[in-house]
């Protein structure tokens, strides 16, 4: 079958995306960074993939950079944070 998508086991985060979920673990709300721990700005392609998976969404806006995306960690986030490896 062509084309069909094994949906049987639930996707997991890769390295990049599970750092970038697990600092929302520690934050009040789940608020998830827009700066990793050294200063630099987490990517757009990251945020989005792990939005598309509906671990994270969006939370504020931020009127000074409308581009930047603020999320928070969702439950399906928390879920996939508790599984184990990565793709």
């Amino acid at each position: 079958m062509t084309g069909v998508k094994n949906t049987s086991a639930a996707p997991k985060p890769s390295k990049v995306q599970r750092q970038y979920l697990e600092r929302g673990l520690k934050q009040p709300g789940g608020k998830l960074p827009l700066f990793d721990k050294h200063g630099q700005r987490i990517r757009e392609q990251t945020i989005r993939a792990c939005m598309d998976h509906g671990w994270c969404e969006p939370w504020a806006r931020n009127p000074i950079k409308p581009d930047w995306i603020v999320c928070r960690l969702t439950d399906a986030g928390r879920t996939a944070l508790q599984s184990k490896g990565t793709v």
